[in-house]
């Protein structure tokens, strides 16, 4: 995905009236503009990996407020940000499921010899470059210490 693409998906959810993609792909364009300013300055181009991060980045603050707006019972909140990271999700690769990260992390332990939780760095560097786009970081690493932690 890159930005042009989002711009031309933009430029449909206009053409059909679709206000909450519309208004999702405007903060996303723009947060990609932003990224762009911060990374290189007004002649940055951002890579199709840059614009994945930044799509990334922006469903886990979706993912967060969701969590926040439900412990505040403020349920107009929470449906308007869970239409927003569905949104989202339709521009991000398939998400990898908890089974399917705890085999590479138990590939990842045996490839480093990773027998503690001190471990766990050589373990996440294994890992990260795998699972990259495909699942949450935290979770990733909350199964590393899990496994690590056991006997």
């Amino acid at each position: 995905m890159n930005k042009a693409k989002l711009q031309e998906q933009l430029i449909l959810a206009l053409k059909a009236h679709d206000d909450i993609k519309k208004s999702t792909l405007r903060m996303l364009i723009s947060a990609i503009g932003y990224y762009e300013i911060q990374k290189g300055g007004a002649g940055y181009v951002a890579t199709d990996e840059d614009v994945l991060a930044v799509i990334q980045n922006e469903a886990k603050k979706h993912r967060d407020s969701i969590e926040q707006f439900k412990l505040a019972n403020r349920t107009d909140l929470v449906d308007k940000e869970q239409a927003e990271l569905a949104i989202l999700e339709t521009y991000l690769p398939p998400q990898m499921n908890e089974q399917q990260i705890s085999k590479l992390v138990e590939e990842a332990i045996e490839k480093t010899g990773a027998s503690s939780l001190s471990d766990i760095g050589k373990v996440m560097g294994v890992l990260m470059s795998e699972v990259k786009g495909k699942a949450d970081g935290t979770l990733v690493s909350n199964i590393v210490k899990e496994k690590l932690s056991k006997p």
